[in-house]
């Protein structure tokens, strides 16, 4: 009977297990598992599954990309759809589409499927369906996650985790990434909420506001793309919230207000009945009038004292609204679009991550990774707490890259496969090369002061190596997270100007921009930064800088190359002459390159040769034919 009982349990455990895919753990089914099959997940899973991992992604819903079947509300997009660009470049043109996963299937880019400069949120449903069916990725549809637990022997080895899905069958894994997005409607707690409405339940019929009175509560995209459908039915809508309007024309931030929903803007300054008003939405009363419209009040803290001729007991202290209190009229509706945050629920509690900007998003490492919780990792929106108001992170065309650098932060880590890189080359081919990148690079351009390329020098800067797109702050672990080391180093990065706008900045001011390469330290708009290195800043540099905002500690030597109109720096002399010139600086030598009877002319008169006169004299030079020397012979080389 015993025997029997323990064979029954043996059963069990191997059905709850399984034995697929691990290497040192027989209870572990994948050794990663992605939650959610949104733009993150996806771009995640793409990875995963071209590196030939053991992976699995869950999806709550039936289809990828189940968020965009509901949001929008309004259902246009934000994120811009730039067909054309002039250039045939993939890479260049990924600067400017706003929507499209990185892929190697050409077809599976977002203009293939919307013409529209803001697409309609059903086209982009339509393309996350073909980009997970067509790439083959593995997807779990259906399936409700939670309970996310971790087990492992102590603090900092990462044994396996285990979760529930709604049937409580048990899943298990090695690593654990989370790319759920931010799915869970903020709702203030302030009495009388209940008598308010959610953007994430709001009427599209506009015939349902005709005439009425609208009080919008959020001062976001959501709440200006409600009023937007609304404004032309309704007879006044006033917008509430604590932080002044912040436009992304002018900080350079795309989670701000875009132009494509500010139509209310208008209404307000020409003063048309509509208006916006800061305050604390949770300082908020809500009453229903008898004739069932909406009353405002606010807590004591935000009336004034009242004069003791207004009282009603001069020995006593009241506290009143003004009598021309902006919000004093009622409304038919109070309508809250204040935002989503990241439901933290999923997880057990003993595994739950900490949080940041306001419990909005999880508390996580510049390496993706959950800040005391090794083995669970971060992808798409759920990382946009390490950029938020800093980069495009928290948005597709940040994240896509974000999530790139977390692949192949786990390739080396887990697998011990390095971070690819432009393999050891002369260092007369650097120059053109940062050109090349600085000119085309997507990544750079949209995750602008996060990720950077750097250069590895070698063999006393006569040659290098290139790695792309690698997380700044994590610079100073270059070696622990790479396997590539070097002798010096030059990071390029891409940056705004620190003072391109600020309140009562005229961003639109005739100075705003500047031409001369000696000026390059003011540009305001975007353009490359290169710092160089003797050696890597060290964890205590890292740390200081969170003091004082620096993108990176103070370097050996700093390059700005001067901001252009058309983001094009191959300017021979503004752009290109000023670059050759600080690179010959940091690495004392002549980069210049000469025809080899100009080096031959030079090796018999100089101690001291440029290095394409070096590489000439070691026999690298370009190797002759029939036509090469008729040329010669013409020219009377």
């Amino acid at each position: 009977m015993g025997l029997s009982l323990l064979l029954k349990l043996t059963t069990l455990m191997l059905c709850l297990f399984g034995n697929s895919g691990s290497e040192s753990h027989s209870n572990v089914q994948w050794d990663y598992c992605v939650i959610g099959a949104g733009p993150g997940g996806l771009q995640m899973g793409y990875f995963l599954d071209r590196a030939a991992r053991n992976y699995i992604i869950f999806e709550k819903g039936n289809t990828s990309g189940t968020f965009f079947q509901f949001y929008p509300r309004h259902r246009k997009l934000i994120s811009i759809n730039k067909r054309h660009t002039g250039k045939t470049n993939k890479e260049f043109n990924l600067r400017h589409d706003w929507n499209s996963l990185i892929s190697d299937d050409e077809t599976l880019q977002m203009r293939h499927y919307s013409k529209e400069f803001f697409p309609h949120a059903d086209d982009y449903v339509r393309y996350l369906k073909d980009y997970s069916e067509r790439l083959g990725l593995k997807i779990q549809y259906n399936t409700v996650i939670s309970n996310i637990s971790r087990h492992g022997p102590n603090s900092t080895h990462t044994d396996y985790f285990t979760m529930l899905d709604q049937e409580n069958t048990m899943y298990t894994c090695k690593y654990v990434i989370v790319a759920t997005g931010v799915s869970i409607p903020r709702v203030p707690n302030f009495s009388g909420v209940e008598l308010s409405e959610g953007y994430e339940s709001l009427s599209l019929d506009r015939e349902e506001f005709e005439g009425q009175s609208v009080l919008i509560l959020g001062r976001g995209n959501s709440a200006f793309e409600t009023a937007d459908h609304i404004i032309g039915s309704t007879s006044v809508i006033h917008m509430m919230a604590r932080s002044r309007v912040r436009l992304a024309w002018a900080t350079h931030y795309v989670g701000d207000l875009r132009a494509v929903n500010n139509g209310l803007l208008d209404t307000y300054q020409l003063k048309s009945l509509d208006g916006i008003i800061e305050g604390d939405v949770h300082e908020l009363l809500l009453t229903k009038a008898s004739n069932g419209k909406i009353l405002l009040d606010i807590s004591d803290s935000f009336k004034f004292k009242a004069p003791v001729h207004m009282t009603n007991n001069s020995n006593e202290e009241e506290y009143i609204i003004p009598d021309n209190f902006p919000l004093r009229d009622s409304y038919d509706r109070v309508i809250r679009c204040l935002g989503f945050q990241f439901d933290f629920k999923i997880f057990d509690n003993d595994t739950r991550p900490g949080s940041r900007q306001s419990g909005k998003y999880p508390r996580i490492k510049p390496d993706y990774e959950a800040d005391g919780i090794p083995g669970l990792y971060f992808a798409g929106t759920n990382s946009h707490s390490l950029d938020f108001r800093k980069s495009a992170g928290g948005f597709i065309h940040g994240f896509r890259y974000t999530a790139r650098a977390l692949h192949r932060t786990l390739e080396y880590r887990n697998h011990q496969v390095p971070w690819p890189s432009v393999n050891i080359q002369p260092i007369t081919g650097l120059l053109d090369h940062i050109i090349k990148r600085m000119n085309e690079a997507s990544g750079l351009y949209q995750m602008f002061v996060i990720l950077a390329d750097v250069v590895i020098l070698h063999r006393n800067g006569m040659e290098f190596e290139y790695l792309e797109e690698f997380p700044l702050k994590m610079i100073h672990k270059l070696e622990e997270m790479t396997g590539r080391r070097g002798d010096e180093y030059i990071v390029i990065a891409m940056e705004y100007g620190k003072h391109f706008s600020g309140p009562g900045e005229d961003i639109f001011r005739s100075e705003r921009a500047t031409g001369e390469p000696q000026e390059a330290h003011t540009s305001n708009f975007l353009h490359p930064v290169l710092y160089y290195y003797k050696s890597l800043p060290t964890e205590e540099d890292m740390k200081n800088i969170e003091k004082s905002h620096d993108v990176l500690p103070t370097p050996h030597a700093l390059h700005h190359i001067v901001e252009d109109f058309l983001t094009d720096w191959t300017a021979p002399i503004s752009h290109v002459l000023v670059l050759r010139r600080f690179l010959e600086t940091v690495l004392k030598k002549d980069l210049r390159n000469f025809w080899n009877h100009q080096c031959f002319e030079l090796a018999l008169t100089y101690d001291t040769l440029p290095v394409s006169c070096q590489w000439y004299l070691h026999g690298h030079s370009v190797p002759g034919n029939e036509e090469l020397w008729n040329l010669a012979h013409d020219i009377s080389v």
